[in-house]
């Protein structure tokens, strides 16, 4: 088949894709714009070019719940939930499945890995004031995901029926009968029972396994649509946004892809390391990852020594115990999770970063990092004497991080901000 020329010449007709405008993925592209979305959330993506080592731990959030939604697919397969199968669904796994152990362990130690790296990703926002508009959405999302997290991590603890996993439960849901009216009838809904037992591992299983992980990758990609809309923050806090150059890209910017890219492979590379020593060698991590009294089957007959959630639980943990009504100490523990979600409004300095505030804005951040930590600590220690006592001068001190944010920030001396972000080659 031909076409005429203007001169009436026959001319070949374009064989398809040999232009580039036929075939498969321009097909596609047509239909669905993958090429489009690419170039705009990858390689024409522009970021502040003067990156550093805490902004690897957004990709790593990413690439570990990848991991926990790919080994949670193959526990599913072999996890019974119920009151006299959990446990023996578990040992089933670690014994009798082809490399089962392997998968339960990379989803035990994945967990503690993933709070990690948020842990750090939320002290990098502190560090340059990444919740300071016009991020503040950004930030409310991000904490939604931290609060989704926790609730996945508290159910997924419980599915394995140990003796600890029995005890914190009861501990962890017990607390909502604090709340006035509706506490008791709230207790007896969560757990579809009148007490731990069947009906509470068949309701934690299917929110673990289904109604949290969507809630979960709906909040995760609201939370990188929010940052591709107002752009990355960086180390100086300047909006490259605002200075464009003839070609409409940003001075300070560079493509996300390659510059970016290679450098969170690098990152990733280091992480998987580190992940693999933890599963192969210790697992355990000393009790922190996976605790002793969880070997041993549930047992409302038997309470273990000392009760205690895993480690990421425990600085709120020791908050609740430091105060003698349980109320008051639910309340506190509440508060104190709930307190980030209004950083971006009590913080009043004119600057972002960390590198351009004065003193008390810096000690504020360095005695509230010391008091999460130590908060940690206490809250794996049983609540007796000296314990509590620290537990109740370091609860104070975290408070005061949040109670005070206002006037420190407003008093505080800053330096002047450069006008373009300062960016070292390497």
């Amino acid at each position: 088949m031909s076409l005429k020329t203007a001169t009436g010449a026959a001319a070949p007709m374009p064989k398809a894709g040999a232009t580039g405008r036929k075939g498969f993925w321009p097909w596609l592209n047509k239909r669905l714009p993958v090429d489009k979305f690419v170039a705009d959330q990858v390689t024409e993506y522009y970021a502040p070019k003067n990156f550093n080592v805490w902004y690897f731990f957004g990709s790593l959030a990413l690439v570990v719940l990848v991991l926990q939604l790919v080994t949670g697919i193959f526990l599913t397969m072999f996890y019974k939930p119920g009151e006299a199968t959990a446990f023996d669904s578990v040992q089933f796994i670690m014994r009798e499945v082809d490399w089962g152990w392997l998968i339960r362990y990379l989803h035990s130690s994945g967990a503690s890995f993933f709070f990690i790296v948020v842990y750090l990703h939320m002290f990098r926002a502190f560090l340059y004031g990444s919740y300071k508009a016009p991020r503040e959405l950004l930030w409310l999302i991000g904490m939604l995901v931290y609060f989704a997290l926790m609730a996945e991590a508290f159910m997924g603890y419980v599915l394995p029926w140990g003796n600890m996993s029995f005890w914190g439960a009861q501990v962890i849901v017990n607390l909502f009968g604090t709340i006035p009216g509706i506490g008791p009838d709230l207790v007896l809904w969560i757990r579809g029972d009148y007490g731990i037992a069947d009906s509470t591992l068949n309701r934690f299983f299917s929110l673990h396994v289904a109604a949290v992980p969507l809630a979960l990758l709906g909040l995760v990609a609201l939370h990188l649509v929010a940052l591709h809309e107002v752009g990355s923050n960086n180390p100086d806090g300047i909006e490259i946004k605002e200075k464009l150059g003839a070609d409409g890209k940003p001075l300070d910017g560079i493509p996300f892809h390659p510059y970016y890219t290679v450098k969170d492979f690098v990152g990733i590379a280091v992480f998987l390391v580190l992940l693999a020593v933890v599963v192969f060698f210790v697992p355990n991590f000393g009790g922190l990852f996976l605790e002793a009294p969880n070997y041993e089957p549930a047992n409302p007959l038997s309470t273990p020594e000392h009760i205690a959630p895993v480690w990421y639980f425990t600085p709120y943990y020791a908050i609740l115990r430091a105060v003698p009504d349980q109320r008051l100490g639910a309340l506190l523990m509440a508060v104190a999770v709930a307190a980030f979600l209004f950083v971006p409004w009590l913080d009043r300095s004119p600057v972002k970063s960390m590198r351009y505030r004065g003193w008390m804005s810096r000690s504020a951040l360095a005695v509230f990092v010391v008091s999460f930590i130590a908060l940690g600590y206490l809250g794996m220690q049983p609540a007796q004497g000296l314990y509590v006592m620290l537990a109740r001068i370091f609860a104070t001190l975290y408070f005061a991080f949040f109670g005070l944010m206002w006037f420190y920030t407003k008093w505080d001396k800053v330096k002047p901000v450069p006008e373009r972000v300062i960016y070292h080659a390497h």
